[in-house]
């Protein structure tokens, strides 16, 4: 069974960096499109920014120019640097991956990003 594990979450000032991981396993397979969705409460989740296999990246508006996602082939992990925070950063991130072979997206439990002063 897959599991995405995320971590790295926390309390950050405005302006404030951090820099999210997560790891898959559980599978012979790799995945293929590995992303970041947010939740803020009372919205709907979101995406954020998308890294394939070839490390091809996309951005949502939001996070163009502050944000950075990148992923480590040999350990099935994906990474979000986060830089010049907002408060309406805030909200629970989640890791999400495709796996071709398996035909499914799974996703991690979330990590709470909190931007306050």
């Amino acid at each position: 069974q897959v599991q995405l594990v995320e971590s790295g979450g926390g309390l950050v000032q405005p302006g404030g960096s951090l820099r999210l991981s997560c790891a898959a396993s559980g599978s012979i397979f790799s995945p293929s499109v590995m992303a970041w969705y947010r939740q803020a409460p009372g919205k709907q989740r979101e995406l954020v920014a998308t890294v394939t296999a070839h490390n091809v990246t996309g951005y949502t508006d939001s996070a163009k120019g502050r944000f950075t996602i990148s992923r480590d082939n040999a350990k099935n992990s994906v990474y979000l640097q986060m830089n010049s925070l907002k408060p309406e950063d805030t909200a629970v991130y989640y890791c999400n991956a495709f796996y071709p072979n398996l035909l499914r997206t799974y996703w991690g439990q979330g990590t709470q990003v909190t931007v306050s002063s």
